[in-house]
């Protein structure tokens, strides 16, 4: 069923949560340090190892699957618009780096492409 795949993703942005603002006071920051980024690797590796691990019914693995494959697009665009404003508060070197990263992302999708084949 959607409501194992809704608990997942609830149990993983907990956790994320939790450990990205004990890795901020770990290293004396008063911010969460890639508790986002945590909880999309724990959806990701939870959601494969339930896969391997129980059987699960066809609506309950269609849930988590689901839930998994909305959040990760959700939060990049989340985590794009925080990185623009931070670029624009920042100046033109901020935006210049962004704007090379970006550029040579984008030149590296036919190298990455030939490596899978």
């Amino acid at each position: 069923m959607v409501i194992y795949g809704v608990a997942l993703l609830s149990f993983c942005m907990l956790l994320g949560i939790i450990l990205g603002e004990f890795l901020g006071r770990l290293f004396g920051i008063d911010a969460n340090i890639g508790g986002i980024g945590i909880a999309m690797l724990l959806l990701i590796f939870l959601s494969e190892r339930l896969k391997k691990s129980f059987t699960l019914g066809d609506i309950t693995e269609k849930g988590i699957t689901f839930w998994s494959m909305i959040y990760i697009p959700i939060v990049v665009a989340m985590a794009s618009k925080q990185n623009v404003l931070g670029a624009i508060d920042g100046g033109l070197i901020a935006l210049l780096s962004g704007g090379i990263a970006v550029l040579l992302s984008f030149l590296l999708i036919p190298v990455l492409s030939k490596i899978k084949k």
